[in-house]
């Protein structure tokens, strides 16, 4: 998501903003003397285009000027011709063919060739061509750069102008150059995020570069965040979509600032798996147009294997029957379990007592795992047989450790089966058992 978010000066905006001098047309005969037309023919022909270009009929005065070039090469006024043609350019919406006519002049000494009005004409036009394009070449860039700098350096007033005019035309001027400026800075980055593939590193140079010149451009930064994602430098990437959303969520009036917030904090969750820490983040983004060394984000991957990591590090016997479980409830369980599982010795376990079949002096012991703070009562999922019977009855509930080996499980209930030896089943707590009643099992036979 890579935005443009400067203004395309047009034509009638830079009229108001700079004076009619801009965009008005002097005749060249009253503005400088000591040139002469070939004849009425070529003044009649340069009064066609002064009229085309009052009346903003662009497309015409290109022709118009066609003719005057065909017809008159070598007309004293060629280099106000010029000047013009980059004007018409600009204006017809050429502004590639704008820039590219506008070298020819800017490779010469302007102040020397136009009154200072045209030098603003010219400067101002150039500029704002640059502006427009989608994608420059390097001369076209080289150009434009020359001619913003120009343009906000230029002091010399055109005569009859007012002083107090002439202030506002300067910081127009300068608010103008400083815009063309900031956009040959962010083009680079444009044009190589336009690419296919995109090209990001260049990209993310680019923007880099002009969040440096530009640090208060919060719009630069979310471009530069864009670049950043391309790389899969989220941590970074997310910093300057924050900051761009905090600052000015409207990237300069462009943008729906709802839509810049929503998508900045949604990013954050989506890499951290929560909003814990988002606003945090939001103050820090004011400090610093860039993230400080080190920045990271924690993924919602990382947090997850240092939680695990935690758990088995304070539940290690938990934490193996939870992998062993994962892989028995798998797709492929069943193989797992013939495979891996069955026959071969576990380490120790841990887990609650739920059952012990019979009752008393039980050779089968059913076992919960459940996780901490688990809601509901536990379940049974393993069944411990006995290499021999327990003496009493077992407590119920209490928790108890064991050595075994598996010998079956089912899926469906799940129930994993353990042989062990009695002697390997530690923390029971039993009470002796009732002694049978007359009749019961265990009782003695009478003859």
């Amino acid at each position: 998501m890579v935005r443009n978010f400067f203004t395309v000066l047009t034509g009638a905006a830079a009229g108001v903003a700079l004076g009619v001098f801009v965009f008005s047309m002097t005749s060249p005969a009253r503005a400088q003397a000591q040139k002469k037309y070939k004849n009425n023919a070529e003044f009649e022909v340069y009064d066609a285009v002064a009229k085309d270009i009052g009346a903003n009929s662009f497309t015409k005065a290109l022709a118009d000027l066609d003719k005057w070039k065909q017809e008159f090469a070598d007309s004293e006024y060629k280099d106000d011709r010029t000047l013009l043609y980059v004007q018409v350019y600009n204006g017809a919406n050429q502004p590639a063919r704008s820039l590219d006519t506008a070298a020819e002049l800017l490779a010469r000494d302007i102040d020397s060739i136009f009154a200072p009005g045209d030098v603003i004409k010219l400067l101002f036009n150039t500029a704002s061509a640059i502006t427009r394009l989608p994608s420059a070449t390097a001369e076209q860039l080289s150009n434009g750069g020359k001619a913003a700098r120009q343009l906000m350096a230029y002091n010399k007033m055109p005569p009859g102008m007012q002083a107090a005019a002439w202030d506002q035309a300067r910081a127009e001027m300068q608010r103008i150059g400083k815009a063309a400026l900031m956009y040959i800075a962010i083009l680079p980055g444009n044009m190589a995020m336009a690419k296919t593939p995109k090209d990001c590193a260049t990209a993310e140079s680019a923007y880099s570069r002009a969040l440096g010149d530009y640090p208060e451009n919060v719009a630069i930064s979310f471009n530069l965040g864009s670049a950043l994602s391309c790389l899969k430098r989220n941590a970074e990437a997310i910093y300057h979509f924050e900051r761009a959303s905090v600052i000015d969520p409207s990237l300069g009036k462009t943008a729906d600032p709802l839509q810049i917030q929503r998508f900045a904090d949604g990013s954050y969750v989506r890499v951290h798996g929560s909003d814990e820490g988002l606003a945090q983040l939001k103050e820090q983004v004011k400090q610093s147009p860039m993230p400080p060394a080190g920045f990271t984000i924690k993924t919602a991957t990382q947090i997850a294997t240092e939680k695990e990591a935690e758990f088995e590090k304070s539940n290690p016997q938990l934490a193996m029957w939870m992998k062993i479980k994962g892989a028995l409830a798998d797709t492929n369980g069943d193989q797992y379990f013939e495979s891996q599982l069955k026959n071969a010795g576990v380490p120790q376990l841990k887990g609650m007592l739920t059952g012990a079949n019979p009752s008393c002096r039980p050779k089968e012991l059913l076992i919960a795992l459940p996780l901490p703070d688990a809601p509901g009562a536990p379940i049974a999922e393993i069944t411990l047989k006995l290499d021999k019977p327990m003496t009493g009855k077992p407590e119920l509930n209490s928790e108890i450790r064991w050595e075994g080996v598996p010998s079956a499980f089912t899926r469906d209930p799940f129930m994993l089966t353990m042989d062990t030896e009695s002697a390997k089943v530690e923390g029971v707590k039993t009470t002796p058992c009732a002694a049978p009643g007359p009749g019961k099992k265990g009782a003695p036979k009478k003859n």
